[in-house]
């Protein structure tokens, strides 16, 4: 699997590289996202490209929606208070990197971290128990991360069973990723401090499809064309 891991990454440097800032209406509606980290090198040569972080994708026309999400591009999502739920709920990327951020203090607030405050049932049952403004000390620190840290490549694919579900790449891409032996966290990488086993043990900010099936040469094939066809879609609409 490490030598597909390696070929991903050589295939996908053909895509531009996005970084904050940028315009949501540069971006697709619809495509698996790649997203990389600075000080984070692949281990396949001595040449230092960034590795893979993390993969994701989403449901129908909901792309522009999931990145704005990552990076907080809407300043009013954080006038939450106890009765709405902290951008994080919304962005599991976010919560990642705000575990790991807490657990590195020894923080015991990354239990009320833990709980997803979208259901109304979650807010009336644990709202008092919150720290409005601990999280929105956090959330800012999470948010200068990933507008510092990270950047992302993209791969337009239109339909939502090819992105998710058994027919879908997401989950392959994953694995592919988590079953490589060579691309490794830096000792410094952020998501050592993870309380979650997962992220530790395999350097991805990701706990799902770790262990799925990778590409395999008919995926390779489709995802050449697909390159090709977003190469084509950002020299048309960049």
């Amino acid at each position: 699997m490490s030598e597909k891991c390696k070929w991903l990454h050589e295939v996908l440097e053909e895509l531009s590289r996005v970084r904050y800032p940028f315009s949501l209406e540069m971006l697709p509606k619809n495509g698996i996202y790649f997203f990389y980290e600075d000080g984070e090198f692949w281990g396949h040569s001595s040449s230092k490209m960034l590795r893979i972080v993390r993969i994701g994708t989403h449901r129908s026309d909901n792309f522009r929606n999931r990145i704005a999400e990552h990076f907080l591009l809407t300043e009013r999502k954080m006038k939450f208070d106890a009765n709405r739920p902290k951008p994080s709920d919304r962005s599991i990327f976010r919560k990642n990197i705000g575990r790991a951020l807490l657990n590195k203090d020894n923080d015991s607030y990354l239990k009320i971290w833990e709980i997803d405050f979208l259901p109304k049932r979650n807010r009336e049952k644990y709202g008092r128990l919150r720290d409005i403004e601990k999280e929105k000390l956090v959330e800012s620190k999470i948010t200068e991360i990933l507008r510092e840290r990270f950047s992302f490549r993209f791969l337009i694919i239109e339909k939502e069973d090819e992105r998710i579900g058994s027919k879908g790449l997401e989950s392959k891409l994953i694995a592919t990723l988590a079953k490589c032996k060579e691309c490794r966290p830096s000792e410094n990488w952020l998501g050592r401090y993870s309380p979650i086993p997962e992220i530790r043990g395999f350097g991805l900010w990701l706990r799902q499809h770790l262990r799925a099936h990778g590409i395999e040469r008919g995926d390779m094939e489709k995802i050449e064309i697909l390159v090709q066809k977003t190469k084509e879609w950002i020299r048309k609409n960049w």
